[in-house]
């Protein structure tokens, strides 16, 4: 496998696990939140905070979302690598700018 490949594989790995790490803090953050809130609910709890550990729980969940979508994006990056065609514009055929996959590693196309 060309040398570019590698430090590709190696940059998407790395990216990876620090988006598992996100992930598994993210996680923990959300089930620590709704275990206080079940703890702490009663009849005295204030509709604003009850609205307000609704919107912060919903935020969560959209954080957690977009994380789990990213590893999905490094996945397919990382089967590029696998097929060889990492860094290959899926539209065009054309090769990736360098300078783009460098800051956007999971990137399918160039930009027009």
């Amino acid at each position: 496998m060309p040398q570019e490949l590698e430090d590709a594989r190696r940059r998407l790995l790395e990216e990876r696990e620090r988006v598992e790490r996100l992930v598994a803090t993210r996680e923990g953050e959300a089930e620590e939140s709704e275990q206080a809130d079940d703890e702490g609910a009663s009849d005295t709890h204030e509709r604003a905070d009850v609205a307000r550990s609704i919107v912060e729980s919903e935020q969560q969940q959209t954080l957690l979302e977009s994380l789990r979508a990213n590893l999905d994006e490094i996945d397919a990056a990382l089967a590029r690598v696998d097929a060889g065609t990492y860094g290959i514009d899926e539209v065009t055929g054309e090769p990736i700018d360098a300078a783009r996959l460098e800051v956007f590693p999971t990137a399918r196309t160039n930009v027009s």
